[in-house]
């Protein structure tokens, strides 16, 4: 597995052709940095992206938190991409359109050791197919491209995107029967809307999601922020602790209320995240 995947909260993009920003972009706090070949690099350009990032990458030698975003599989770029990358020491590569499992399967194959792999799910096909692409060794995150989706199903949402509340909660629901790390939740593209990023991170890690793509670097900090536990949490999580360790192993309770394994548990994760537990 790609160090620390399932721990990253942050993935933040840049563009493939934009090689004076890849640096920038790793040194911004992101827990990972995509370089995206797909949708930020113009058709006649791809080429040109491609042997850019792959020189860059050559002589900077090992990338444990680089991905790269290749371009869908239907397209002429797919293959080279693979190929370019598959055996470069990065942390792995985003797929976009992902739709088939047996077509990630494919893919996970020809990855290097410990290369990762994260499915992107932007449209209806792939939506219907996220349980089984969940489950293709190798896969280890889902993505949602949000805004894709829309124009595939002929949406028109709003700046929360609540009518993609069915979606998302599929989408953990995937996560978790394929025995992944929780999935990333797709960008947010006003940047410069802080209350927009607070609310739609905040619905996210409710819904059960452990990570946001980034499209700026701006958005990096609270988008970290937002998915650590709050003061709140710990310190109840702290409480909780301190209760089950002064038991005799009797009915343990804290403010009126039954303290079982679930909430223990729980108080265990609001802990490990904050660093404070050992994973």
């Amino acid at each position: 597995m790609a160090p620390h995947i399932a721990s990253a909260s942050s993935f933040l993009f840049v563009p493939a052709n934009r090689p004076e920003r890849y640096a920038k972009a790793l040194a911004s706090g992101a827990d990972a940095v995509i370089v995206d070949l797909e949708d930020a690099v113009a058709l006649p350009q791809k080429e040109q992206a491609r042997q850019v990032l792959a020189h860059w990458l050559r002589q900077q030698g090992p990338q444990p938190r680089l991905w790269v975003r290749i371009n869908a599989a239907d397209t002429v770029w797919h293959d080279d991409d693979l190929t370019s990358f598959a055996a470069l020491s990065i942390a792995g590569i985003v797929l976009p359109k992902a739709e088939q499992a047996k077509g990630l399967s494919a893919i996970a194959r020809r990855l290097g050791p410990g290369r990762g792999l994260i499915a992107l799910i932007e449209s209806a096909a792939g939506l219907a197919a996220m349980r089984e692409i969940a489950a293709v060794p190798g896969v280890q995150r889902l993505a949602f491209g949000s805004i894709d989706a829309q124009v595939d199903l002929g949406m028109q949402c709003g700046p929360e995107e609540e009518e993609l509340t069915h979606f998302r909660l599929e989408m953990v629901m995937a996560s978790r029967l394929g025995g992944i790390a929780p999935p990333i939740d797709g960008v947010t593209p006003d940047f410069n809307d802080d209350a927009l990023l607070e609310r739609v991170v905040a619905r996210a890690r409710r819904l059960g999601f452990g990570a946001k793509l980034c499209i700026h670097p701006r958005q990096v900090v609270a988008v970290r922020r937002g998915f650590m536990p709050s003061q709140d949490e710990l310190a109840w999580a702290g409480a909780v602790m301190a209760a089950v360790q002064a038991s005799d192993g009797g009915a343990i309770s804290l403010d009126g209320k039954m303290i079982d394994r679930p909430v223990i548990l729980q108080a265990e994760k609001f802990l490990r995240q904050a660093g404070l537990l050992p994973d």
